[in-house]
């Protein structure tokens, strides 16, 4: 209704009526109120009551001739309008407004949605102008719900008493003081959604039914929608001037905006989408985007959204969803836009967290819209082609907007790292950068959108592989963040630190705290059997907490008595009296999986356990010497296995197989070979047929290839497949999701593994080690240091590990050397004389050093210790 022709009304209020269960009959418009005597007593407050109006009044119809034969007809009528409740409305219009526009006032204030008016007995039609009814003055009309076939009648009492509430204390707010607090009423709505939910659904008389757990929520939420209360709470907080009940609207939308199942109920939170997009629309029109309340409601619309059951029926099309949401998805686009335009280039964790939630409900929605998933054509989104009125022109636009402010502040980082390296060599704070790691979010969002639009995953590359040492230092000084594991496809553009960070993220941190960590006692003499059934017998969860162990009848204990466990454990695991695996030809510190291993009755559990060791060791971040071949990493990676892989396991096979390419069709055919392979296992001969009626397929020069790959599967594969399952599993187990096994071999090379899990096995450089260690109770120069770096120096490789090892656990190097410890090395000045062997605390890294009386004997008692049965387990926690 126009402001020319609009419509006013004001309330009487009588006093409290007694109200004692939600779920108790109320009539429409409920509130505390008492009967007036007679419509004639409110004419008092029509009399004082102004117009909104000043209409003309309409002249024809019958009740206008009427009025012209006698008097001049005022412009406006004035009657009043009863509720169920008793409260009577005092209401003045113009003679040409409908019923429909009074029954459209009554529900813009509160009254609900689905109203009908009463006279003389008769309902009367929308579409009938006030003049047609020829009402005398100050006539009553009766304010009615329409009757609805619905098994929740309560609800729509509880609500509709919500808006009234709502509506009367905008108002009228001295009357509405004594009535029921509107956020404690809210809250008790939410009580009766969630206690829906409990009603039995057994019994075959009750409308209720065969209805799904959930359904009742979220029909109770569209029940209060549809009653006007949003509106109600919306009016009330927004009123000018404030109400003084404003705080109430606040605390009563603030009922549903919290994603705390002590706060909500966790049956009502996943069905509040549809209520929070309403919330959403009528705060966007009547507040400013900057206004509190309605940040968080659209914080919370995001946060629903992304719940695994926060979308309900109303919700699940596609393109309708995306289309309600993006205008608030772009809100805060345009807030992270002006954020990464700041100096800092740092996003608040609210808006990244909201601004991710909307492009991953957007992404996954577009991805069930698309026909057979894929990438939208190029015509639907090209702003040549005029669709820039649909969501997925806008939504486009939006991502190529947010990629394009990423580059601008990856070049930003990149001059960074430019000026670093110029001034004292490339330095990158962990601290520094790890602040910037919402650039990693923004990325993760955009590799989200790309596999929408084609073009956007085209630039992202590109982006990506101008900014490749921004990307890997900010990978590389990443916290925890499992949703970076897209990265995969551009691990090309990582460096080394970078990937390894990535894995190590889906590896689990451990605890500190020693009551949460798996206790282990372990026998030395009984080192392999007894680490068996603490490690196989416990829960995978266990394991992640982290481990601590120590050695029967020694005093040591600590990350550096773990270290030395770790160590001997593969050390005895991967022997070959284990018969689990076998060492390559050529080196001797890689191994494949042994076929034979059926011998061992316990064989799988013990390769299951070989897996949980492997994890638990990269988990600790120790380097136990050991590496696996490449046919046995491409199997966890998931990746195919061809001739060159296998070269370091089989150069007997590798090399045959070599030959048999390059030989001429003549000498192929003379080979007389078939698709079959011979087995010699367990001192007994078999034939294994590599495809169906192999021993009948011959060899030649068009089917070698095949061959080839064929024989490589069945060696490297099929004939070991379950022991590799097992020995997968038993990796797996240890990831913070097994599920991620294949992306966290994936995401590394080879080389990157074996640097990971087997360490340096280069000479030890001992000038990085002289570097890397500090004095105390000594100086550099002093004569006793340098009798120990000359004794040191004067050792063989094996001795030098062993005092390494003797000193700090740790036996095979990171591949960047000294540098990659946890720590700097110590030598403390030992008060002890000169015939004691020096001491170790190898959690620490300290070594306590005598200060002996010459070089000789320096080197006497640094021999004496880097034996190795002497240098395993000398050392103190």
């Amino acid at each position: 209704m126009s402001d020319a022709a609009g419509l006013d009304c004001e309330h009487r209020r009588p006093s409290k009526r007694r109200r004692d269960d939600p779920d108790h009959a109320l009539p429409l418009c409920s509130i505390e109120a008492v009967m007036m005597a007679h419509p004639a007593d409110a004419a008092a407050g029509y009399s004082s009551s102004s117009s909104l109006l000043g209409a003309a009044a309409a002249s024809g119809g019958d009740g206008a001739g009427a009025a012209s034969s006698s008097c001049a007809w005022p412009r406006t009528i004035h009657f009043f309008v009863r509720a169920t409740d008793s409260r009577t409305i005092s209401m003045h219009a113009a003679w040409d407004d409908t019923v429909g526009a009074v029954l459209g006032h009554l529900s813009d204030r509160g009254y609900g949605r689905d109203l009908r008016l009463v006279y003389a007995g008769r309902q009367l039609a929308p579409e009938t102008a006030l003049a047609e009814l020829r009402l005398p003055p100050d006539s009553t009309l009766y304010l009615l719900s329409r009757l609805r076939s619905t098994p929740f009648s309560s609800a729509w009492q509880l609500a509709s008493f919500i808006a009234s509430t709502a509506a009367g204390a905008e108002f009228d707010p001295i009357h509405t003081a004594a009535a029921c607090s509107i956020d404690e009423l809210v809250k008790e709505f939410i009580f009766c959604a969630h206690r829906a939910n409990l009603r039995p659904r057994h019994d075959r008389d009750s409308p209720l039914y065969g209805m799904a757990t959930g359904d009742h929520a979220a029909q109770y939420l569209e029940i209060f929608r549809e009653a006007g209360a949003p509106f109600a709470l919306v009016r009330l907080y927004v009123g000018n001037p404030p109400s003084i009940f404003r705080y109430q609207a606040v605390s009563a939308i603030k009922c549903f905006l919290t994603t705390d199942p002590s706060a909500l109920p966790p049956d009502v939170l996943a069905v509040t989408a549809p209520l929070l997009l309403e919330f959403c629309r009528l705060l966007s029109f009547t507040v400013n985007k900057s206004d509190t309340l309605y940040r968080l409601c659209r914080f919370t619309l995001a946060s629903v959204l992304c719940l695994p059951s926060g979308l309900p029926p109303s919700l699940k099309s596609p393109s309708k969803l995306i289309d309600q949401v993006l205008p608030f998805a772009a809100e805060i686009v345009e807030v992270v836009l002006d954020e990464l335009a700041s100096p800092e280039m740092i996003l608040s964790a609210a808006n990244l967290e909201e601004l991710s939630n909307f492009f991953k409900v957007m992404h996954q929605q577009a991805l069930r819209w698309i026909p057979n998933g894929g990438s939208l054509p190029k015509s639907m989104y090209n702003s040549e082609c005029g669709h820039s009125d649909t969501w997925v022109w806008r939504l486009h636009k939006l991502s190529m907007d947010l990629l394009n402010r990423v580059d601008e502040c990856l070049k930003r980082l990149q001059m960074d790292l430019s000026l670093s390296s110029e001034s004292r060599g490339v330095n990158v704070s962990q601290s520094r950068w790890g602040a910037r790691s919402n650039m990693l979010v923004m990325l993760t969002q955009l590799d989200f959108i790309s596999k929408i639009y084609e073009d956007v995953a085209h630039k992202l590359r590109l982006v990506l592989l101008a900014h490749r040492e921004p990307l890997s230092a900010l990978v590389r000084c990443s916290k925890r963040n499992e949703h970076l594991h897209w990265l995969v496809k551009h691990k090309d553009l990582l460096c080394f630190e970078a990937r390894r960070n990535l894995v190590l993220m889906m590896l689990p941190e451990g605890k500190d705290d020693y009551g949460e960590l798996h206790e282990m006692l372990i026998d030395r003499s009984h080192l392999l059997d007894e680490s068996f059934e603490y490690v196989i017998q416990a829960k995978p969860s266990e394991l992640r907490s982290g481990i601590f162990m120590e050695f029967k009848n020694e005093e040591a204990t600590g990350p550096g008595v773990l270290r030395e466990w770790f160590c001997m454990v593969c050390q005895a695991l991967f022997s070959p009296q284990q018969v689990l695996f076998l060492p390559c030809p050529s080196d001797r510190q890689r191994f494949y999986l042994n076929g034979t291993s059926v011998v061992d009755p316990l064989h799988l559990k013990y390769l299951r356990f070989s897996g949980r060791i492997i994890g638990l060791a990269l988990m600790h971040r120790v380097q136990v010497g050991i590496t696996l071949d490449r046919t046995v990493f491409l199997h966890l990676a998931g990746r195919s296995i061809t001739l060159e892989d296998i070269s370091v396991a089989d150069p007997i096979t590798y090399a045959s197989c070599k030959r048999i390419l390059e030989m001429d069709a003549a000498v192929v055919d003379g080979l007389e070979l078939t698709f079959s392979r011979d087995v010699h296992e367990l001192g007994s001969r078999s034939t294994i047929e590599l495809c169906s009626g192999g021993k009948d397929v011959h060899v030649n020069i068009s089917n070698r290839e095949h061959y080839i790959d064929l024989l490589i599967k069945n060696t490297f594969i099929d004939s070991i497949s379950v022991q590799l399952t097992h020995f997968a599993r038993g990796f797996s187990d240890i990831l913070v999701d097994p599920e991620l096994q294949k992306a966290f071999f994936e995401s590394l090379d080879l080389e990157d593994f074996d640097r990971m899990l087997g360490g340096s096995n280069n000479t030890i450089n001992l000038e990085d080690w002289k570097v890397h260690t500090q004095y105390n109770g000594y100086k550099e120069k002093d004569r006793h240091i340098v009798w120990f770096w000359k004794a040191v120096e004067s050792m063989s490789m094996e001795q030098q590990r062993q005092l390494l090892f003797f000193w700090t656990s740790v036996k095979y190097l990171p591949s960047d050397g000294f540098g990659g410890l946890a720590s700097k090395l110590y030598i403390y000045k030992a008060s002890e004389s000169a015939a004691h062997l020096p001491s170790s605390h190898t959690c620490f890294y300290r070594l306590c050093l005598p200060p002996y009386p010459s070089l000789k004997a320096t080197k006497n008692q640094l021999q004496k210790i880097a034996q190795e049965h002497v240098s395993c387990s000398f050392g103190t926690w």
